[in-house]
């Protein structure tokens, strides 16, 4: 079944749900309203009768003989024009001991009714007016009738009943209105339940096309329009941000593959005409065959870090699960130094190392650090100094060479970036794109800066782990 199925047949259980629960509201409160209202008539009656009725059972005991009915006058009606309740009065041993003259009680009602007297009914005519008046439905020769016994001062208790047919009437036309209005509503609802399934997931019937569409074309710049700030608005926003995301994505693969085809061809070119020219052998003399054999060897190690480096950067962020623990900074620094001046033998490496605790990769921090240390090695005058420093997890590395121009501070971390100068320079320009992706990897950055006095300063911040 559809999701659109689904939400119109649940928004059609809802409205009829809510339907049938409103009809039984209203219900109850009309039969409640109505009863209420013969109740009142009952006491405004009783409150007319009562002195009559006190007066004609007054000092009648058990066993005594009622007065005759001409002396015992009809009760009047609780409102003008009402109905006329019937009554009578009962003695303290239960027993009708008068019957008022009666009136007309109400349509459908027997000319001669007699109210049942109820253990209840008896317990208030022997309560010695102490008990509370109460009300009782009874049914007499298939009449309903509501029933009010109040008890006397002088003892017994007086009973009226209205008969509750025009109640019942009313409440059973308006149980067919409410039930036709129901049935309508219900099916009004079944009806139109689609119909609001399908404007209501409109947004999303859209963000589903427009991945099939995606699938289909593998076009990326498919956007969809977004209409409101409520759950499926948001989720056109998130798709289109999804989708910028993965043209981006794509876009940075296709540059990456077009630079980095670039930067090997060169090189590559380079080793094909070595190789060949290693090929006529018996043409080189010893010297040249060394010199010839050692550019191969250089070439080839430069290769290998460029497709090292390559395959770092084609790295998904996140795709190789990193290893993190607590790591002294301060000893990883100490570490990369070491080797730098290895490799850079003719360049002086000052350091300033404070004892700082991050939480982190190491293998992929110190490769990040051995980056920087080698592009400052890289810019540095023979003979020059690199400054090194380490504190609150901050590595700042400084040289003394030319510093960035100004135009390329923010290309800097780019990758395949070189500038002008570099370009003959060793390298393929990805050592701080590396440094960037290890610095954000950790939720860290990775600035860059021309320092006071002269020369380049890069720093490389990572979070320090928590104590």
């Amino acid at each position: 079944m559809s999701l659109r199925r689904r939400l119109g047949l649940l928004s059609a259980a809802a409205v009829a749900v809510t339907v049938v629960l409103a009809s039984a509201i209203i219900y109850l409160l009309v039969r409640d309203n109505l009863r209420d209202e013969v109740d009142q008539d009952l006491r405004r009656q009783a409150e007319r009768a009562e002195a009559l009725a006190g007066a004609a059972g007054a000092g009648l005991g058990e066993g005594e003989a009622p007065p005759p009915p001409d002396r015992l006058p009809g009760i009047p009606p609780g409102a003008p024009g009402g109905p006329v309740a019937i009554g009578q009065l009962i003695g303290p041993g239960g027993d009708v001991v008068a019957v008022p003259g009666r009136g007309t009680a109400g349509p459908g009602e027997p000319a001669e009714l007699t109210i049942p007297v109820s253990p209840g009914a008896e317990a208030l005519a022997e309560s010695d007016g102490a008990g509370e008046p109460s009300f009782e439905d009874v049914e007499v020769d298939g009449a309903p009738l509501r029933v009010l016994t109040q008890p006397l001062p002088a003892g017994g208790a007086l009973q009226l009943a209205r008969s509750l047919q025009e109640t019942e009437d009313a409440l059973g036309t308006l149980l067919v209105v409410l039930f036709v209005v129901s049935m309508g509503g219900i099916a009004l609802a079944a009806a139109l339940g689609p119909v609001v399934a399908r404007a209501a997931l409109a947004p999303a019937g859209e963000v589903s096309d427009a991945a099939e569409e995606v699938a289909r074309s593998h076009d990326l710049s498919r956007r969809i329009e977004v209409r409101g700030e409520d759950e499926l608005g948001r989720l056109a926003a998130s798709f289109n941000e999804m989708m910028a995301a993965l043209e981006a994505s794509d876009a940075a693969q296709r540059r990456l593959v077009a630079d980095a085809s670039h930067e090997l061809r060169t090189p590559l070119a380079t080793l094909r005409t070595n190789i060949e020219t290693l090929g006529r052998g018996h043409e080189l003399d010893p010297a040249e065959r060394e010199r010839i054999v050692g550019d191969l060897t250089g070439e080839l190690e430069e290769m290998g870090e460029l497709v090292g480096d390559v395959v770092e950067l084609a790295r998904e962020p996140g795709a190789e699960r990193l290893a993190p623990q607590d790591v002294r900074l301060d000893e990883l620094a100490a570490d990369a130094v070491a080797s730098a001046r290895r490799r850079a033998r003719g360049l002086d490496f000052t350091v300033d190392l404070s004892p700082s605790l991050v939480r982190g990769d190491p293998a992929r921090i110190g490769r990040a650090i051995s980056n920087l240390l080698d592009n400052a090695a890289k810019w540095s005058p023979a003979g020059g100094e690199v400054e090194v420093s380490v504190a609150g997890g901050v590595v700042r590395v400084r040289d003394h060479g030319p510093g960035f121009a100004p135009a390329d501070l923010p290309r800097v971390f780019d990758r395949f970036w070189r500038s002008d100068e570099a370009r003959g320079m060793h390298g393929s320009g990805l050592g701080l794109a590396i440094v960037r992706r290890v610095a954000e990897e950790h939720g860290g950055s990775a600035e860059a800066a021309n320092a006071e006095g002269g020369g380049a300063l890069v720093t490389l911040r990572i979070p320090q782990a928590r104590s």
